[in-house]
């Protein structure tokens, strides 16, 4: 009777979690992520309609104030609605992208992002998804907008106002990912909100949204040309007039990828830190 012999089999490779280091399994990830969350919005889409109402309302009734008014500023137009969407636009990615983490402190609150946390899925990808979300509102959001000021009145150039609303987005994304990671880090609507307001105020009032700073005394202006939102709100309104040889595009559209670059990288280390 012979023996048996076994043949020696060499130790499996190990196996990485996913392909989450690949690049298209990031891809693969963050489009599982946006998917998930744009279908969350589907079935609520209020939250889309409550963020377009404010800058709506400024539009309508703030628009034939500054009608008259006007011709005593010193602007690039002697059109209000081509001075004032612009700025609605940025106040849209600002204040709307902002309060975007408030979603995810609820997901977090529901254990959804826990959940997350044990998947193999690219850790940048649970942000980047998110943020894609956002951004697919905020060009709804903004393409209202336009489109309502273009019906009362306001003219510009129609590759200035893709860049206006490119800008836009850029700032819309850069003030997302401040959200979500300002979100995990905190845990909590009740600090979240009040911490919200205190830094939406001043920049609300220094960036010229509304009027043009120079209607201000010369120190409230010098403080205003700290303000990055300044030079983006002014870079939209030359865009939209289709003055790109401007310095301040350059300037507005500097600051906006810098911000972006800023959020994206803050919200990808909390994602990672929360995920480890």
């Amino acid at each position: 009777m012979s023996a048996t012999t076994a043949t020696p089999t060499s130790p499996a490779a190990p196996v990485p979690a996913g392909d989450a280091l690949r690049p298209n399994g990031m891809v693969r990830d963050a489009t599982i992520v946006f998917r998930r969350q744009i279908r969350m919005n589907l079935r609520n889409p209020a939250w889309v309609l409550i963020g377009i109402m404010q800058p709506v309302l400024y539009l309508l009734l703030f628009g034939p104030l500054l009608k008259p008014l006007v011709g005593s500023f010193d602007l690039p137009t002697d059109n209000p609605y081509t001075f004032l969407v612009p700025g609605l636009l940025v106040q849209l990615g600002m204040f709307g992208a902002f309060f975007a983490g408030f979603g995810l402190i609820a997901e977090w609150r529901e254990g959804v992002v826990e959940a997350e946390r044990v998947t193999p899925a690219n850790r940048a990808a649970l942000l980047v998804g998110r943020l894609a979300r956002d951004l697919v509102l905020l060009l709804v959001q903004a393409l209202i907008l336009v489109g309502l000021g273009w019906w009362m009145g306001m003219r510009g150039d129609a590759v200035g106002i893709v860049a206006g609303i490119l800008l836009t987005l850029a700032v819309g994304g850069a003030c997302a990912a401040a959200s979500n990671a300002l979100a995990l880090t905190t845990k909590s609507e009740d600090v979240m909100a009040p911490l919200i307001n205190m830094v939406m105020m001043p920049v609300l009032l220094l960036s010229g949204i509304m009027l043009p700073m120079t209607l201000g005394p010369a120190w409230l202006e010098t403080v205003s040309d700290f303000m990055p939102f300044r030079w983006i709100t002014d870079a939209v309104r030359h865009t939209f007039l289709g003055d790109f040889s401007a310095g301040g595009v350059m300037w507005g559209t500097g600051w906006a990828l810098g911000l972006l670059a800023v959020g994206l990288w803050w919200g990808t280390a909390v994602f990672r830190k929360e995920n480890s």
